[in-house]
């Protein structure tokens, strides 16, 4: 009897190291990449929803890289070939976003975050931010925000159903992934304490409603919480966003000791998105521009630096803008 109880116990232990092998976050964007291809979309890059801008099948290439076939989605390269051809990891929502967020962006951009901030780090490797792309289509989208463009404006990709208007800084998804988009821009935001514009989430929400989770969203979630042991919660439902909504900076712990010592833990405070302006402020100039201000969208990002409120703009030296009002 004591034999059967010990082999039981062995087992069950096993059972619970494998599953705690299992849920382990990526700790590097690098390895996330890597861990995409592996155990996410290795049975998505023929026939199935395709690169997420676009709808293109791919073949993968190296350890998490990929070769476009074009000719699958109808797509027309815009300016840059090479670039088209392969496949991109894509941040849904942009690095910039969530790093113009953290101190370590202003002491040194992308670099000094990814050396010095694992909190950044942690952001970076989402696994729930990650899908491939058309590298082309990667970099046209840039940092730009999120937007519906008018009826009228141009596709540049062909038949690719995703478009770009760079004098506002905007870009529009496919409608197929326009839902898919927006549940992670809420995911983000809320797991990681970071604040956006009102009419961001304005209109996020509308495609929350009107573009409900695919079956294969669904199951992109799955395989992603059977790797970190942790869903999306706005894909299964257990949490819906609304203007108002506080955020619960749940992912904002450090990873471990040592990350701890190499950055200051952060004081988790719950953004009130409806008070959210998403404010930029001119490091040369000290003028401030709220999101549907030209100067915000036109601002060169190595001269822009982010603020959560307009009375931390003001606190730390910054002015409004002229012609940009209070929205």
């Amino acid at each position: 009897m004591r034999k059967i109880l010990h082999y039981t116990a062995v087992v069950l232990g096993l059972f619970f190291i494998t599953l705690n092998i299992q849920a382990q976050a990526p700790e590097n964007f690098t390895k996330a990449k890597e861990i995409a291809k592996e155990r996410i979309y290795y049975d998505q890059n023929q026939k199935s929803q395709g690169t997420i801008y676009c709808g293109c099948d791919w073949k993968w290439v190296g350890k998490s890289g990929g070769r476009v076939d074009l000719a699958s989605c109808g797509y027309k390269v815009r300016t840059q070939q090479t670039r088209a051809e392969r496949i991109e990891w894509e941040h849904i929502v942009p690095a910039w976003v969530f790093g113009h967020q953290r101190q370590c962006w202003q002491n040194g951009g992308r670099t000094n975050c990814v050396k010095n901030d694992p909190i950044f780090g942690k952001i970076e490797a989402d696994l729930h931010n990650l899908a491939p792309s058309i590298g082309e289509v990667n970099g046209d989208r840039s940092n730009f925000s999120f937007g519906q463009l008018p009826v009228q404006a141009p596709y540049q990709y062909g038949q690719c159903r995703s478009r770009v208007d760079f004098a506002s800084r905007t870009f529009e998804p496919r409608n197929e992934v326009k839902g898919q988009v927006a549940r992670v821009y809420f995911y983000l935001h809320d797991r990681y304490n970071l604040s956006m514009s009102r009419q961001q989430q304005q209109l996020l929400m509308a495609w929350d409603k009107a573009y409900p989770p695919t079956a294969w969203e669904k199951e992109r979630d799955n395989r992603i919480a059977h790797i970190v042991g942790y869903h999306n919660p706005f894909v299964t439902g257990e949490m819906k966003w609304q203007l108002g909504h506080k955020n619960s900076g749940i992912g904002l712990a450090a990873t471990n000791s040592t990350q701890t010592t190499k950055a200051k833990t952060e004081t988790v405070k719950p953004v009130d998105t409806s008070q959210s302006q998403d404010i930029k402020g001119n490091v040369n100039s000290k003028i401030y521009h709220f999101a549907h201000c030209s100067g915000y969208k036109t601002m060169s990002d190595k001269n822009a630096v982010l603020f959560k409120t307009e009375r931390e703009a003001i606190k730390a030296g910054y002015r409004l803008a002229n012609n940009c009002k209070q929205p």
